[in-house]
């Protein structure tokens, strides 16, 4: 596997497990803010929702165009956008953007969030995984949640 810029090539099994990657990312957070009281930082529940949203669009980059985006996470959105072009709706492309800017805050910041800053994450995370999914299933790539691990 090659590097392209901050993009890494991968070959087609990748984009199935970025997927299951995502969609269990996408689950711990919503058990965190299920159990906020004990979890007791909100900032736990949106890193793992940021987590899920890399992964979903690394399954969708990894499914369309071969490439992943390392290290610079900013870039992933760009690296999204170069992939599917015109077929990356801009409310995506912004709600994306906007969970990668708040990674470096919530993961390596002090200040612990509000309750409902993770429950508003949450929400961008859940319309932005129901379009990534689509996304995916257009391409022949989903995976059917099961108690399997």
């Amino acid at each position: 596997m090659t590097r392209t810029g901050s993009a890494k090539r991968v070959d087609g099994a990748y984009a199935f497990g970025r997927l299951r990657k995502a969609m269990a990312f996408h689950e711990v957070a919503l058990l965190a803010v299920e159990n906020m009281a004990r979890v007791r930082d909100p900032d736990v529940v949106t890193s793992n929702v940021i987590l899920a949203a890399i992964a979903y669009t690394d399954a969708i980059t990894a499914a369309y165009g071969g490439l992943v985006n390392q290290k610079d996470h900013a870039a992933a959105t760009k690296l999204l956008r170069d992939i599917l072009g015109k077929a990356l709706p801009d409310a995506q492309e912004r709600r994306l953007a906007k969970l990668l800017g708040r990674k470096d805050e919530v993961s390596y910041g002090s200040r612990i969030g509000r309750s409902e800053e993770a429950g508003q994450t949450i929400e961008q995370l859940d319309a932005f995984a129901i379009w990534a999914r689509a996304t995916l299933l257009a391409r022949h790539v989903s995976i059917e949640p099961s108690g399997d691990t």
